[in-house]
């Protein structure tokens, strides 16, 4: 305990832990189940400035591209148009974000170009600041914060709160 807590005491509590506790099979079949969405619980990272300081999951760079690879792409374990709804209305319906999660006059316009022939995840655990490649466009709010394939440095995102939420 001692040397942990040495630990984060030299740097400044970030240091964090992977732990690989899940097996792929396992990952497979809970990934096709119909009730199952997509989520990256992953911080707010950055390769650079304040939030470029950590060494992240690779998730924090990679999930939905790794879905969209592996499981469409690849092995053809769902359908493209499956695995949206796993990252968009399902989540947000069960959220009750009743503003989000489809397209549809009123909603909020958080849309996402790809190609997905090409979309892949590149982060590692070795080395997990890598970009995905394949995002075209990103629109948050209606505005582009990937445009043509490059960040804008757009800010147009907002802080959501849940129902149980007090100030």
């Amino acid at each position: 305990m001692d040397t942990l807590f040495d630990i984060l005491i030299e740097d400044d509590a970030q240091t964090a832990v992977a732990v690989f506790a899940m097996s792929e099979p396992d990952i497979e079949l809970a990934a096709v189940q119909p009730w199952v969405s997509f989520c990256n619980d992953s911080s707010g990272t950055s390769p650079d400035g304040l939030l470029g300081q950590e060494f992240p999951h690779p998730r924090a760079y990679g999930t939905f591209p790794r879905v969209l690879r592996r499981y469409v792409r690849e092995q053809r374990r769902m359908r493209l148009e499956e695995a949206i709804r796993k990252f968009t209305s399902l989540p947000a319906s069960r959220l009750r974000l009743n503003d989000r999660g489809v397209i549809k006059a009123g909603m909020w316009a958080d849309l996402v170009v790809f190609d997905p022939e090409i979309i892949t995840d590149r982060s590692t655990f070795s080395a997990p600041k890598q970009l995905s490649v394949g995002m075209q466009w990103v629109l948050v709010n209606g505005v582009p914060v990937i445009a043509d394939g490059a960040a804008t440095g757009a800010l147009p995102g907002q802080v959501l709160r849940g129902g149980g939420f007090r100030p």
